[in-house]
């Protein structure tokens, strides 16, 4: 070890040592170069006192020099990847020299012709300036041969911006990006017709397509960080139709932060074509009722219960308690937890919402004062062919875990439903049904507030449509989709999982929450955008194929029921509908016989789940 750092320290002396020695080389050559330009390159009539006066100033100049040199840092900057602030460093340096050379000769007394100094400057600043940046010139030109002999992807800046400049000078100074910037695009016309660092500023957004074609694009990157929705919206659905990939930049805190990188990229989702802002909350109602307070998220793995978990962390509860069946989810998001919140009291469980003993062994030496539950199978094809482990885990996972809370004084019970609840036309909307009478059955005989919050789809999800469309377009295709009418409502989980906290804290018992969720989309768009986005032609390099709709499948989704009402709450995106009244005892009396059939593998469970619910519709001849 200390052999590898004497070496170590060997090579940064000798570094210093041949930057020193080249450094008194060009103050020599920059300071007789000065008098020989004045006397127009003819030595024999350079006055001999000027020549006098030159080998007394030389020695002076050389050590003043080089200890500018050293306060500059000029000794200390790693050159390969040297940019503007170093240049600005080289002039400030080589002009003191010159100032500090003047001085001398005006103080000795040892006079130089008035140009002396000037000519003396510019030759020393062209000398270092030369021999610094010499690697990075001869890198470039050698990257550009090079290009020719390798793969290199011919790539559009959307945005003339700071995010711009830095994505191109990382480009310039890279040996590893296999990428070249050949044009751009800004929408600022004093910007229009002009160059960034080289590189054409081509027109705004209606020269995209063109330009394009033009200068056969292979990638487009979205620059603007401080784009509105509504105006990256705008520009992607543009940049989709050139045929070439989108990628962009994550978001504005990158370009305050300076973390701007190509290795900051990532693909265009989705919801960056849903044209809205997203969805704000007030983050001081929800700080308000779960600061300090111990929380329970039953499913705290899976992609809502995990978002859950991280907007939680983030409200600095007193504790958080992940509940999951699944370890491998539990682990996942107990790792990024403990990473990201240090300090946060946090506890992982590995237990079954189904099993009684262990949800009240849990709700006993933890005594929660919020649960979220958002345990539940909820695929819906899955769950037409496993009908009655659908019954198993979400109705009784519930009725189990709501029970345990009753028991042990929780304050607030929150319920994870879905649009499938309305009306539904599969089990898994049915048991989701059925989970929020629980909820409502429990409310009135508890001092606890049982509360459920019900939304549609939730973009990218795991096992939502757009991973898969993204896994069969990585694969090459068919893309595949029930059907071309299709529809349905989207949020992303982040805005779902902050209006589910939000909803809590108005929470007062009973009530069934109704997220907004926008305006639907149908799906048959969402697989051409998809595609479009990642590069790809429809119909041409990608298929889209029409699979038919799956059992218990609906052609879209519905939010509320016929009978409830709509009731407005602070949030403009947070509604109350109002409960359907049923008779809570025969309910009770209707889940154990509900809980026999689950248990009876030879039972019609659909027929028995119609007597509970009764808008539950489904075929006859369902398995």
């Amino acid at each position: 070890m200390n052999h590898s750092k004497k070496k170590k320290s060997n090579i940064i002396s000798n570094r210093l040592f041949i930057m020193v020695f080249f450094d008194i080389l060009f103050i020599m050559i920059s300071s007789f170069m000065a008098l020989y330009i004045r006397f127009e390159f003819k030595f024999m009539e350079i006055w001999p006192e000027f020549l006098d006066h030159y080998a007394h100033i030389l020695p002076m100049t050389i050590v003043t020099t080089i200890l500018i040199f050293f306060l500059f840092r000029l000794y200390s900057s790693v050159w390969e990847y040297a940019s503007t602030n170093e240049l600005i460093r080289i002039i400030c340096a080589t002009l003191c020299s010159a100032f500090v050379q003047l001085v001398i000769s005006y103080v000795f007394p040892l006079y130089m012709p008035r140009s002396y100094h000037v000519l003396y400057w510019f030759m020393l600043f062209g000398l270092t300036s030369l021999y610094r940046f010499g690697g990075r010139i001869w890198k470039n030109i050698h990257s550009m041969g090079a290009a020719d002999k390798r793969s290199v992807k011919n790539v559009m800046l959307i945005g003339a911006g700071e995010a711009a400049n830095a994505i191109i000078r990382e480009v310039e100074i890279s040996r590893y990006v296999n990428m070249k910037i050949q044009c751009m695009i800004d929408d600022d016309p004093s910007r229009q017709g002009k160059y960034m660092r080289g590189i054409p500023i081509v027109g705004g957004r209606e020269k995209i397509i063109d330009a394009a074609q033009q200068y056969r694009i292979d990638e487009i990157i979205f620059a603007i960080p401080s784009a509105c929705a509504q105006t990256r919206k705008e520009i992607l659905e543009i940049c989709k139709e050139s045929g070439c990939k989108i990628v962009t930049l994550p978001g504005m805190y990158q370009l305050i932060n300076e973390d701007v990188s190509i290795a900051k990229l990532k693909d265009v989702e989705i919801e960056d074509l849903l044209g809205r802002e997203p969805i704000r909350i007030n983050v001081d109602e929800i700080l308000g009722y779960v600061s300090g307070k111990v929380v329970l998220v039953t499913g705290g793995g899976g992609s809502i219960g995990s978002e859950l978990c991280r907007q939680i962390a983030s409200h600095n509860p007193g504790q958080l308690i992940i509940v999951d069946i699944y370890e491998n989810n539990a682990y996942d998001i107990q790792q990024e937890l403990i990473r990201n919140y240090p300090e946060l009291d946090l506890k992982v469980l590995i237990a079954s919402v189904r099993n009684t003993a262990r949800i009240e062994s849990i709700m006993e030496t933890y005594r929660p004062n919020i649960v979220y539950h958002a345990a539940a199978h909820k695929h819906v094809p899955l769950m037409e062919d496993s009908p009655r482990e659908a019954i198993k885990n979400n109705v009784f996972g519930t009725y189990k875990t709501a029970r345990a809370a009753d028991k042990y004084g929780v304050e607030k019970f929150v319920l994870i439903s879905t649009d499938k609840a309305v009306n539904p036309t599969n089990v898994m909307g049915a048991s989701k049904r059925l989970c929020e009478m629980v909820v409502q059955m429990m409310n009135e005989k508890s001092r606890t507030n049982f509360v459920a919050v019900r939304f549609g789809n939730v973009l990218g999800s795991n096992g939502s449509v757009i991973p898969l469309f993204k896994k069969q377009i990585e694969e090459g295709g068919p893309v595949t989709v029930t059907h071309p009418d299709i529809i349905r409502y989207f949020m992303t989980i982040s805005e779902a999982v902050s209006l589910v906290l939000q909803a809590g804290a108005y929470a007062k018992g009973g009530e069934i929450f109704v997220l907004d969720m926008g305006e639907p989309v149908k799906i048959l768009d969402l697989a051409e955008n998809l595609i479009k986005l990642s590069g790809h032609r429809v119909g041409e390099d990608i298929e889209i194929k029409f699979t038919g709709l799956r059992p218990g499948e609906k052609m879209y989704e519905e939010l509320l029921m016929n009978e409830e009402g709509l009731q407005k709450t602070a949030n403009q995106k947070i509604f109350i509908g109002r409960p359907i009244d049923f008779d809570k005892d025969l309910f009770e009396q209707q889940l154990q016989e509900l809980n026999a059939a689950a248990n009876d593998e030879t039972s019609d469970i659909r027929a028995e789940i119609k007597k509970v619910v009764p808008t539950y519709h489904y075929s006859e001849n369902g398995g």
